[in-house]
């Protein structure tokens, strides 16, 4: 979901962006405009995440699926070993791409994915060249509640369903990358944070679009970027700050997730079965205590506005995502229709 005034300043410059004739989608990406547009959207999310000077933000495309490969190969040789935290079915698909390039050593797992495995009972390797976590998963509903240290081994995350959502201490991180299409933007971009010094660990034979060191330098224009999306990534934050940041929005998402998982809490025709501490506050999964009308649940939401409810089809069920530009409103709406639905078919 993108922010209403967001897309409605879109709308309003898709045919004469200030003034230039033509769309956004029409300027070069080497013309001073979009430069300009570029400068700014960076300065804005590095203000937005107060990320340290000692790292470049990459504007990549590929998705974060791309950067599952690009990680070992920026980052290990082929005969390395990556150590990898297994707590949903995106972990998995990363740790399964990076077998393609490095050796990948399960440091932790916690199937069902109902909670994150504590780092004391990490088992990580002598001399891994990174360990990479998911700190939130979108389709397990699992988050983080910690952030990991591992002293010189750097640590790579996956933040596409919780980038601009809630604090991050960026300097804890060797890397971390999001796809934008949860919370900054429209698919079809992707964010890659790097620290400076992990930039020189790239293989000879990494494609040099995947290759972070010649994107750096290139100023992530070595080939053309996604330059729609990327405007309306700068939009986004421009949205955000102006909206009180990162200090803001995190107690508004806090307040949506509190009341939805009250409800669920409180129903006995509802049920969550993520541990308490881990769950997380942008994708609420829960189930009916009948399966079968998980259908009928959604169909009846559908024509009160609420969409998009289906479960991912790996687990089944119900899911609320609660991405920044989700209005408070909104949740109040799936509450009331949940009671209404329990009330006549519970």
């Amino acid at each position: 979901m993108l922010p209403e005034s967001v897309l409605t300043q879109a709308a309003k410059e898709m045919l004469d962006w200030q003034g230039h004739g033509m769309s956004v989608m029409e300027i070069s990406h080497r013309s001073p405009e979009f430069i300009q547009i570029a400068e700014e959207t960076e300065s804005d999310l590095r203000e937005l995440m107060q990320i340290p000077d000692n790292y470049k933000v990459l504007f990549l495309q590929g998705g974060a699926t791309g950067q599952f490969a690009a990680i070992p190969m920026n980052l290990a040789s082929s005969t390395d070993t990556a150590d990898y935290i297994i707590n949903g079915l995106w972990a998995q698909k990363a740790a399964k791409e990076a077998k393609k390039y490095v050796n990948v050593n399960i440091a932790a797992t916690a199937e069902p994915f109902t909670y994150v495995p504590d780092q004391k009972d990490w088992k990580v390797s002598e001399a891994a060249a990174y360990i990479h976590t998911t700190p939130n998963e979108t389709i397990n509903g699992v988050a983080y509640n910690f952030s990991p240290e591992a002293g010189p081994v750097p640590i790579v995350g996956d933040i596409s369903s919780m980038i601009l959502s809630e604090p991050l201490d960026v300097s804890k991180y060797g890397v971390l990358y999001a796809g934008t299409q949860k919370n900054m933007g429209p698919a079809g971009l992707t964010i890659v944070i790097v620290r400076e010094d992990l930039l020189d660990r790239a293989r000879d034979e990494t494609p040099l679009v995947w290759h972070w060191s010649d994107k750096s330098i290139a100023g992530s224009m070595l080939n053309t970027p996604p330059t729609y999306g990327w405007y309306l990534a700068g939009l986004v934050c421009r949205w955000l700050k102006s909206n009180g940041g990162i200090k803001a929005i995190t107690e508004i998402n806090k307040r949506k997730a509190e009341k939805l998982y009250s409800a669920i809490d409180e129903s006995d025709f509802y049920n969550n079965n993520i541990q308490t501490a881990y769950r997380s506050k942008m994708n609420v999964v829960f189930q009916l205590a009948n399966p079968e009308l998980d259908r009928t649940f959604t169909d009846n939401a559908y024509p009160r506005g609420l969409k998009n409810l289906e479960g991912h089809r790996n687990v089944g069920g119900l899911r609320a995502s609660l991405y920044n530009a989700m209005p408070e409103e909104g949740v109040d709406a799936l509450i009331l229709f949940m009671k209404e639905f329990e009330k006549k078919y519970g």
